[in-house]
């Protein structure tokens, strides 16, 4: 057998055994599969090894054991936020089952008794951070995608050291790929020098040898504060300058955080203990099993967190959901739209049935490809009756979802294939009517700030630009 031919058996096999692998794949929608098959036949050799980089949810067999192990012996606890099932009265019934789809996915029981404040904008909220962080009398927790050594950045980490010399303790997380600038500058030994307690999530080593391990752009995504157990912050703000100089031509980036203080700070607390627990050679499960006051008369909320080693299709079940108990408005802000086709037909089915739907996307995206897919299923929203917005202010970074004036769901997850399938995502869901008109209030101002897209703004469009659109949506499923 002449090599040449040799070659092209071994090309043929191997596509076999990869296209096998990609259709015995579980938990993989069609379409998925389709868009896989596509890459892999239309690209010779190349599409193999994108598959094997980019085309499974892996972070390597051990690393998911152990995750998997520490949130099952968290969940264990008999007075840890999750371990009592037992519903207490979570706001109006109509909204019971958004409460159960959350506990289905980290365990959480709602919680009543939380009181929660609007920041209003990214300084305000690391103003805040930082106000509390001094105030700090027994731990502080923080984790974070992205850490940035600019001024926000380095304010948080001198709040840090002053904690930690006055005796509390600080552990303090970051991912490894979108952190890696303040881990790799001085300030992260500065923090360690000054005795507080720093991990890396997700680390990457050898990029080289990296993907054999599990796939390198799987990410921790979270945001997430905790401060003596008894207040957390949500929302998508990273610890960084609102100038975000790393990508400073999107400029400024608009985010939304809450501040929350109550029993919700341990769902938090939970989130944090599983990854700090996944990474870190120490036990903090009795940080769980510490009470913590009540607000009279506060609100229900329930935190929930999702990734790869969590069950599939989690945090879309939720958004869709949410979309399904709307019955007079739906307003969503997300920056990253790349929707699953039940997700589309959810967001289309509330304005059929009447229900005022809104979503806004930032008019320039700092990822060309997610804002080209966002932008081919405009058509498909508008035909159904969604308003469709475009934020010109700057980079719309905030997630937030708002129905009837009463339910709200804050925190780092997008409304895309990434965020639901692949990042370590985490949210808050609340129902309280004046926290609720704050956010919905916010909303609103987007909108001020925004520019309304209609089907004769579409007509518009080139046809090359009609083509690049629907050509990268095409390959959602892989993005």
């Amino acid at each position: 057998m002449s090599p040449g031919l040799l070659l092209s058996v071994l090309h043929i096999l191997l596509l076999l055994a990869v296209g096998a692998r990609v259709l015995l794949r579980p938990y993989r929608q069609p379409a998925s599969r389709i868009a896989w098959i596509v890459v892999i036949l239309s690209v010779p050799f190349l599409g193999i090894i994108a598959y094997i980089l980019f085309g499974e949810v892996s972070i390597g067999r051990k690393r998911i054991a152990r995750m998997r192990k520490v949130a099952a012996s968290l969940r264990e606890l008999d007075t840890a936020p999750g371990g009592n099932t037992s519903f207490i009265a979570a706001g109006p019934e109509r909204y019971q089952h958004l409460f159960r789809i959350g506990h289905s996915i980290t365990g959480l029981s709602p919680v009543d008794g939380n009181s929660g404040r609007l920041m209003a904008d990214s300084n305000a909220a690391i103003d805040a951070m930082v106000g509390d962080i001094d105030a700090a009398v027994d731990h502080v927790h923080l984790l974070f995608y992205i850490w940035l050594p600019d001024n926000n950045g380095c304010k948080v980490v001198a709040a840090l050291q002053r904690a930690a010399l006055r005796g509390v303790t600080v552990r303090a997380m970051a991912d490894a790929l979108g952190s890696r600038l303040m881990i790799k500058s001085a300030h992260w030994q500065a923090m360690r020098d000054s005795g507080i307690q720093v991990a890396v999530a997700l680390p990457i080593a050898n990029p080289l040898l990296r993907p054999f391990a599990g796939r390198i752009d799987l990410r921790n995504h979270r945001k997430i504060v905790v401060i003596d157990g008894g207040i957390t912050y949500c929302g998508s703000q990273n610890c960084a300058d609102p100038e975000f100089l790393v990508k400073a031509a999107y400029a400024p980036w608009v985010d939304a955080v809450i501040r929350f203080s109550g029993p919700i700070a341990q769902h938090n607390q939970f989130l944090f203990a599983c990854d700090w627990m996944s990474h870190v050679n120490e036990d903090i499960r009795h940080l769980l099993q510490q009470p913590v006051t009540a607000t009279p008369g506060g609100f229900v909320a329930q935190a929930f967190g999702t990734g790869p080693t969590v069950r599939f299709s989690a945090m879309p079940e939720m958004f869709e959901s949410i979309m399904h108990a709307a019955r007079s408005e739906l307003l969503i802000s997300t920056p990253y739209f790349v929707p699953s086709e039940s997700m589309l037909e959810a967001l289309c089915a509330c304005a059929y049935r009447g229900v005022k739907t809104t979503i806004i996307f930032p008019a320039k995206n700092d990822s060309r490809i997610v804002g080209a897919a966002s932008r081919s299923y405009y058509p498909a929203l508008l035909d159904a009756g969604v308003a469709v917005y475009e934020y010109v202010g700057g980079l719309l970074h905030t997630k937030s979802l708002t129905i009837d004036g009463e339910v709200s769901l804050i925190g780092s997850a997008n409304m895309d294939r990434r965020s639901f399938d692949l990042n370590y995502e985490n949210n808050i869901l609340f129902v309280d009517r004046q926290l609720t008109a704050n956010l919905y209030q916010r909303q609103q101002q987007y909108l001020q700030a925004s520019t309304h897209i209609t089907a004769e703004h579409i007509e518009t469009w080139t046809l090359p630009h009609r083509l690049w659109n629907n050509a990268v949506a095409m390959f959602g499923p892989v993005l």
